[in-house]
């Protein structure tokens, strides 16, 4: 037997296969699009702590080996993302700035409304890394907006 659900929430119940198959899809996007941001922004954040991002650098700060971050830079350097220098390192293209930032605005937006739910800064730092990516913008904006409202902008 099925518990009721919370007033004001609907029931749990098996959706149409369309809507199933639409909330899966966003799902397997979301998941794949996540590792791109996460280095575009670390390579940002990078370039920005120090004048350059290095591969070596990006794999001690991601905890992968160094060959794991050679197949991504390749894979970022096909999908226009970033430009690589011979002995140089890693630069952001124009596109690798703008989806930085946006990232970067994203992971704001979720670990401010956190903290607006009383999660401790760390927790939600290191919780907002997860969600950003999950979100969509509709939800985003009512993050946001939640946020403002209990001050946590």
């Amino acid at each position: 037997m099925q518990e009721p659900s919370e007033p004001g929430l609907p029931e749990t119940v098996l959706v149409d296969p369309e809507r199933h198959v639409e909330s899966f899809r966003q799902a397997r996007e979301a998941r794949r699009s996540e590792l791109v941001e996460d280095y575009v922004e670390l390579i940002d954040d990078l370039i920005g702590d120090g004048g350059e991002a290095r591969q070596v650098d990006i794999a001690a700060r991601l905890g992968v080996a160094q060959p794991t971050v050679a197949k991504m830079l390749k894979r970022l350097c096909e999908e226009g993302f970033v430009q690589q220098r011979p002995y140089r390192g890693v630069f952001l293209t124009e596109a690798g700035r703008r989806l930085a930032a946006q990232a970067r605005e994203r992971h704001r937006i979720v670990e401010r409304f956190l903290c607006a739910l009383g999660v401790s800064p760390e927790t939600a730092r290191r919780d907002a890394e997860g969600i950003e990516h999950h979100v969509s913008a509709e939800t985003l904006e009512a993050f946001r907006a939640f946020a403002e409202r209990r001050g946590g902008a």
